[in-house]
Order: C-alpha cells, then sequence, then structure tokens
C-alpha cells in the first residue's frame, strides 16, 4: 500500500509539474496566435480573393492574384532589386561591422564614448536617417553640393541616376546598420577564449593570421546569424526608398515592399499586394535558406 500511495504521489507531482509549464506557456501561445497566425491566414485568404480596402474577400479567385503579380513588370523587377539590395547591403555592412569590431576589440574591452558614437546611426529613426541625407545629397542647396562649390568643384547629383540612386541607398542603409553588425561582431569577440590567442601567439602566428585563422573561424557561428538578420531587414527595407527616392528615378530603385504599398494604399488592389506579400515571402526564405544551411555546420553559437 505504501509503495501505490507513492507511486501515486509521483504521478500527481509529475501532472502538477506539466500544467504548471503549460500554464506559464499560455500567454505565449495566445500572443502569437493573436499577432502571427490569425494576419497570416488573414493574408492567405487576401491572395486567393477579390479584395480591396474598402471590400475585403469578395468572392474567391484562385491563382488570378498570383499570375496578376508575376505578369507585372514592376513587381518582378522588384523582386530583382530587393534581392541584389539585400544581399550587397549586407554583404558591405558585414565587412565593415566585423573590421570596426576588431578595431574596437583591440582598443579595449569597454566601447565607452567611441562605442557610443558608432552606434548613433543605429538609435535614429530611418525616417529622419532619409531626410537628413536627401537634405544632405540634395543637387540644389545640399550640404554636398555646397561644400564642393567652396572647393570649386562641380556639383554632383547621386540621386539623378539609377545606378548612382541604388548605390546610394545601400550606403544609406549601411550608414544606418553597420553599427548593428558591429554591436554583435564586438559581442561576439569579447567570448573568444584568452587561451586560443595565447596559443596561436606561442605557435608564431601575428594579429592578422590569428585574426584570419582563429578569431574569425570561432564567431563564424555569430557572423552567419548576423548575415541572416540583415539579409531579412534588407529586404524589408522601406523607409528610406519612401523619403529619399520614391521608387525612382523610373522603377529603378522601387523595391517589393515599396511596389507592394503602392499596389494596396494607391491602386487599392489588396488581393494582388497580397499575393505578391507571400511571393515575396517566399523568394527571402530561399535566400536566406543558403546561409541556414551554413549556419547548421555550427551547431554551438559563439555568444
Amino acid at each position: 500500500m505504501d509503495q501505490e500511495a507513492e507511486r501515486a504521489g509521483r504521478m500527481t507531482r509529475n501532472a502538477t509539474a506539466t500544467r504548471v509549464p503549460r500554464a506559464l506557456a499560455a500567454p505565449s501561445v495566445v500572443f502569437l496566435l493573436v499577432f502571427a497566425a490569425y494576419p497570416l491566414v488573414y493574408l492567405i485568404g487576401l491572395a486567393f480573393s477579390d479584395s480591396t480596402l474598402a471590400q475585403p474577400l469578395q468572392r474567391w479567385t484562385g491563382f488570378d492574384n498570383f499570375r496578376a503579380a508575376l505578369e507585372s513588370q514592376s513587381f518582378t523587377g522588384s523582386l530583382w532589386r530587393s534581392a541584389l539590395f539585400a544581399v550587397a547591403a549586407a554583404a558591405v555592412q558585414l565587412v565593415l561591422g566585423t573590421a570596426l569590431a576588431f578595431l574596437l576589440r583591440a582598443r579595449a574591452r569597454r566601447p565607452g564614448a567611441l562605442g557610443a558614437l558608432l552606434l548613433l546611426p543605429l538609435v535614429t529613426p530611418p525616417v529622419m536617417v532619409g531626410v537628413a541625407w536627401k537634405l544632405l545629397l540634395a543637387p540644389v542647396g545640399g550640404a554636398l553640393n555646397g561644400a564642393l562649390h567652396d572647393l570649386s568643384l562641380p556639383g554632383v547629383n547621386p540621386l539623378g541616376g539609377s545606378t548612382s540612386a541604388f548605390v546610394t541607398l545601400i550606403v544609406i542603409d549601411s550608414w544606418q546598420w553597420t553599427p548593428f553588425v558591429m554591436l554583435l561582431t564586438y559581442a561576439a569577440l569579447l567570448g573568444v577564449p584568452d587561451e586560443l590567442r595565447e596559443a596561436a601567439s606561442l605557435d608564431g602566428a601575428g594579429r592578422w593570421r590569428t585574426a584570419r585563422s582563429v578569431v574569425l573561424p570561432y564567431i563564424e557561428p555569430t557572423l552567419l546569424s548576423v548575415l541572416t538578420l540583415k539579409l531579412v531587414i534588407g529586404f524589408k527595407v522601406f523607409d528610406i526608398v519612401y523619403v529619399v527616392t520614391a521608387g525612382g528615378p523610373g522603377f529603378s530603385t522601387t523595391t517589393s515592399t515599396f511596389d507592394i504599398q503602392r499596389t494596396a494604399l494607391q491602386e487599392f488592389d489588396v488581393g494582388r499586394a497580397a499575393a505578391a506579400t507571400v511571393l515575396f515571402s517566399l523568394l527571402i526564405g530561399l535566400v536566406t535558406s543558403a546561409v541556414t544551411l551554413r549556419r547548421k555546420r555550427h551547431p554551438e553559437v559563439a555568444v
């Protein structure tokens, strides 16, 4: 009888221990259902229906919205531009951010005032970043052309050409987000054991060889994670495009997010915009999956 009572007590305790975590997880589950699952289901419903801002989900249209989106030269072109922007911006920011993190780590273990100064672009609202850069690069009355005029040099208009405008957006985005890469990489560098550096030094490796052959492989999982985050953030860019170029000149800087916004809120074709959003999400998944597959080779994160 004592053994049966003890076994019953253990079962009761186990059941209670199981119910408690479930109860604690309930708010998170409800949050995910409300703010993730419901919008996703509603988005898919819009994509397969004839929907406008005033009258969503009017009738089932099948894959008509997807065909319309793929037949739109504006949208298909924006997919390639978004992919190019995300990959180029992420690559530039990863290189610059890692280099700054190494320099900051070599300077001291604490960022100090210099680190706080480098983080200022990151905490600046994206709209303000766009406004500031647009005023800086304005062909008439802009600070850049004003400085060139004072130096008796010809003026420039980086936002006037298709290629130069696209490159300028990458520069602006890199100015804002490179500190983000620097911060995460710097945190990873702080986690590198000193024993690894000392062992490399005893083997005769200099600073460059140690950084390339010891430190970078150690923090590679973190760099891949940062690269994935930056790719997603780069695909979602909208603020600086809207403020600085409004998608121009022509469609040269029209990204998918900007094109989807224009389709939904200017053309009021919410169904096609929803279908374009689904296709755009698939593109993001394809691009980031390559980094994710590489990341799976490193199960342990350096930070």
